[in-house]
């Protein structure tokens, strides 16, 4: 397995039961008012008077939607058992735009709304592997690889000679993503991406 495409798992499940301020962290999810909601952002601010407080951007799991919240630091929250699996990506339903996943401990075939894997998403190809977060087998959300090598499959001609620093041209990526590479990059070249801007990274040297 290529390394690039899959995100470490450290644990499986994890579970703080009550969790305050200090451990948000991004992914968090939590039951509040008898909803989860799972932590976007968050930011610690301490005012030059006042107690300090944490502000949030948070998800709410039952319809997607997304609030704006204040705690006060070292407020508690209930936090939620969390299941970490790991997935890999089959296809994409194109006529209901979403992506066919597998779960690699059940071989269940799991159905996602491609806006909910993120811009990324249209950087994986067929196996790449992915991180779902589920509650009660319900899917809260994923992770996907930060990197990912990918084929030039269609690249604009280069420019004889320009050489600029920061010039680049459009290319079309083996997942039908366009990107902007250097004008040295061309079809039938592997390089790597970052998932999470869409930004060339390098040349891959394959043997």
């Amino acid at each position: 397995m290529n390394p690039l495409e899959a995100p470490q798992i450290s644990h499986n499940k994890y579970n703080l039961g009550v969790a305050d301020t200090s451990d948000f962290r991004n992914g968090l999810a939590f039951n509040m008012e008898g909803e989860t909601y799972i932590i976007l952002e968050f930011q610690h601010v301490k005012p030059g008077k006042g107690g300090a407080f944490v502000r949030t951007k948070l998800k709410r799991i039952k319809n997607g939607s997304t609030i704006e919240k204040t705690f006060r630091s070292g407020e508690k929250v209930d936090d939620v058992y969390l299941d970490k699996r790991e997935l890999s990506f089959l296809y994409v339903n194109q006529g209901d735009n979403e992506a066919v996943l597998m779960d690699l401990e059940t071989y269940d075939q799991v159905h996602v709304a491609m806006e909910t894997l993120g811009d990324g998403s249209q950087f994986l190809k067929e196996e790449s592997k992915i991180i779902g977060l589920s509650v009660d087998d319900q899917f809260l959300t994923f992770e996907l690889p930060n990197f990912v090598e990918l084929q030039i499959v269609e690249a604009e001609p280069g420019i004889r000679g320009d050489t600029a620093s920061g010039s680049s041209k459009g290319a079309t990526v083996e997942t039908g993503a366009k990107v902007q590479v250097p004008y040295h990059i061309n079809e039938g070249d592997t390089i790597k991406l970052d998932t999470r801007t869409g930004a060339y990274i390098e040349r891959v040297n394959k043997k």
